[in-house]
């Protein structure tokens, strides 16, 4: 890293337009602004497809392997975000995987509360059993609400018996909707991105007054048994630092294989920055070294 990549970075995040009142459709069009500022993925092979009722795109690097697959669930508060915002981040994941990677637009908050993303990722991964693939060879991740999603998409797949993943990965999970460990405001300066008040406005919409603990929304609170091999990865530098460290610790005393990967200084998501940030293509080599092993 250098001190200038990161800063600069730092920079173009805190100069973003602020609204005061902030709507859902501010939100999910400054989302888009940024992932152009990233560019797009030039070598990658994408392909429009519905997964079992679920707008998808698959996103491959050359090279990969067709028979080997990850199931993506981008972030965004579970009320923003897309294919679009997350195209370069999967093309980088399959590069440093050799595995295709499928991204889907699970459905959003406001107007499709929990457990509509639950359900929308439970249909996309039945839907890649249906493509042929070994459960064994694939791989479900995803980054804060995604991160979250993809862990209350394992338990919902142990408790339906529809199988699971060979691993998973989970990129600065937000697994507390409620927002009460330590690092909300104790890292609150260092984040230029992730906010206690922004969570919660967010947990309110998914919610949709459900309580907060309720476990397929914040699988901090789910029974974690029985789950395969967990990646997590979250940096020193954000406000969901101790969401990624207590899901960590609860995957751990529930007999899961779990890896805890707490990056020095780095940014919320810092991977989804791969193309202006080293530690970001360091991070997607880290989470890619990490499937190729398990899905082999």
């Amino acid at each position: 890293m250098t001190i200038a990549q990161l800063d600069s970075l730092v920079t173009l995040l805190r100069s973003r337009p602020a609204p005061e009142k902030p709507s859902v459709a501010d939100a999910r069009a400054g989302f888009e602004k940024l992932a152009a500022v990233l560019g797009g993925a030039p070598d990658a092979k994408c392909e429009t497809v519905d997964a079992g009722g679920v707008p998808a795109e698959w996103v491959a690097a050359p090279g990969c392997d067709a028979q080997r697959a990850v199931l993506y669930l981008h972030g965004g508060g579970y009320a923003i975000g897309s294919i679009a915002t997350h195209r370069r981040l999967a093309y980088d994941i399959s590069a440093a995987s050799g595995a295709r990677v499928l991204v889907i637009d699970y459905r959003l908050a406001p107007e499709h509360p929990f457990p509509a993303a639950v359900d929308d990722a439970t249909k996309a991964w039945s839907w890649l059993l249906q493509q042929g693939i070994a459960a064994s060879r694939l791989a479900i991740a995803g980054d804060s609400a995604g991160g979250g999603l993809t862990l209350a998409t394992l338990v919902n797949l142990r408790d339906r018996k529809l199988g699971l993943p060979g691993c998973a990965v989970m990129i600065s999970p937000w697994v507390d909707l409620e927002g009460i460990g330590n690092s909300i405001t104790a890292r609150a300066a260092q984040d230029p991105m992730v906010q206690k008040a922004g969570l919660l406005w967010m947990a309110g919409m998914y919610l949709g007054g459900k309580e907060a603990r309720t476990p397929l929304a914040a699988p901090l609170y789910a029974d974690l048994k029985g789950l395969p091999p967990i990646l997590v990865q979250v940096g020193t530098a954000e406000t969901l630092l101790d969401d990624a460290t207590r899901i960590a610790e609860k995957l751990h005393t529930s007999g899961v294989e779990v890896r805890l990967a707490v990056w020095p200084n780095m940014l919320h998501v810092f991977p989804l920055f791969a193309p202006i940030l080293s530690e970001g293509r360091d991070g997607c080599v880290e989470i890619g070294t990490f499937i190729r092993g398990r899905t082999a």
